[in-house]
């Protein structure tokens, strides 16, 4: 892997965002049970413009996660989300493959 393809540490990207003056929350996996895409104390980082660096998911729930932290961006109290595999409601954000996952979502001061 060379310089250009290096993955930043979404941690370091949120340091950065917020030293250009955006608001960040900061989603963290705290818990799995089963199947989980994405191991504890994965991160996703979102500012207030919508914008996202990492991963909580894999991709089936960080649309979700992005909506919820635009709230704890703009009321500033942290979420507990839980996820799971989608039941008969076939609107509802789940996880494809078998397992549930809780993020826990924050504002960075």
């Amino acid at each position: 892997m060379n310089d250009s393809e290096t993955v930043q540490d979404p941690l370091s990207i949120a340091e950065k965002w917020m030293d250009e003056g955006r608001s960040v929350a900061v989603a963290t996996v705290v818990e799995t049970w089963g199947s989980a895409p994405r191991p504890v104390g994965s991160h996703l980082i979102i500012d207030d413009d919508g914008n996202f660096e990492g991963s909580v998911s894999g991709g089936c729930v960080e649309g979700e996660v992005v909506s919820e932290a635009m709230d704890v961006l703009s009321e500033g109290k942290s979420k507990l989300l839980q996820f799971g595999v989608a039941d008969e409601t076939a609107w509802r954000v789940g996880l494809s493959c078998g397992g549930r996952i809780s993020v826990f979502v924050e504002k960075v001061s």
